[in-house]
């Protein structure tokens, strides 16, 4: 057994002793998708967090279930074709991903919840909050886009020195590997070797799956508009309805190199001039992972002000 899956083995117990536990759903036949669900039923307002490409959820996101667990009923979820997550299904879209997830917290009894959204998982987030605005009360964006478009794709392939995302994202070799997790970091040590191969051993599953899935995110530049959310609900005989882009936070490691910090100033006027937008100093793209005491300290101070709007 390889150093990493003997780290996850005490990480899985590790969470199951703070009460998060896997529970797989049936989404649909033939669609199954792994969550990280609370041990307990409770009353705690629910925070769900969406990994990017690289680590399935709760190796994503170890760091802020374990703290959040206390103060919400956390949710991480694997997308299809990672994790434990599978699908024989042909459909490989955003959209396809932003029900899979949310027909699971529905099955899972979530009625209303906050998203917490990363690289990948931020643009699963934004289309989940456009067609499933009853579910998705409030969002955290870190290190994405609203969608990737043909436009951003060459921008940033073209600062990155590589021809297509699958080159980037899903590399061949140990010394791609080691190029990844230099470039999505700001100042990671240089790793054994021995860990990048337990991590390419971890990317090559499913990997013409998920090459199709990196195909089906790029859409052109005429396709995207900007969603006008509107939440709409009944008081006093009155339909009062409030812009949903006031309960969006944009939290940014400010030395990305992968979607840099005009990305996120361009996210920011995208959302409109109340948005919230904070950025953590000495962190590259997984910032979660890279600072994350600094990071749960912001996401500390965002959720309640979130839930209370």
């Amino acid at each position: 057994m390889g150093l990493l899956k003997i780290y996850k083995f005490f990480l899985h117990g590790v969470l199951k002793l703070a009460g998060i536990s896997p529970k797989k759903i049936e989404i649909q036949p033939g669609t199954v998708v792994n969550f990280w669900v609370p041990t307990q039923t409770t009353t705690k307002p629910a925070v769900v967090f969406l990994h990017g490409f690289a680590f399935d959820g709760i190796l994503t996101w170890q760091f802020q279930a374990l703290a959040l667990a206390k103060h919400y009923s956390v949710y991480v979820p694997d997308f299809v074709f990672f994790g434990d997550s599978i699908t024989d299904k042909s459909e490989r879209s955003v959209e396809f991903q932003a029900e899979c997830i949310a027909k699971g917290l529905k099955k899972l009894g979530v009625q209303k919840c906050t998203l917490v959204g990363f690289s990948y998982g931020g643009m699963v987030g934004f289309k989940m909050a456009e067609i499933y605005p009853e579910l998705v009360h409030s969002m955290v964006v870190t290190c994405s886009t609203m969608a990737l478009t043909e436009s951003i794709r060459k921008a940033r392939l073209h600062r990155l020195g590589f021809n297509s995302w699958p080159d980037f994202l899903l590399p061949d070799s140990v010394q791609g590997v080691e190029t990844l997790v230099q470039l999505a970091s700001h100042s990671f040590p240089k790793f054994p070797n021995f860990i990048y191969k337990e991590i390419l051993e971890g990317i090559c599953k499913y990997r013409r799956e998920k090459v199709e899935l990196l195909k089906a995110l790029v859409i052109s530049d005429e396709e995207f508009t900007v969603p006008s959310y509107h939440q709409c609900w009944f008081a006093r005989s009155e339909i009062i309805c409030r812009n949903w882009w006031q309960r969006i936070h944009v939290l940014w490691g400010k030395n990305d190199k992968i979607f840099e910090v005009e990305n996120g100033q361009y996210l920011q006027q995208q959302i409109g001039e109340k948005a919230s937008v904070e950025y953590i100093e000495n962190s590259g793209h997984i910032v979660q992972l890279e600072r994350p005491f600094k990071y749960n300290s912001c996401l500390n101070k965002i959720l309640p002000s979130l839930s209370s709007s």
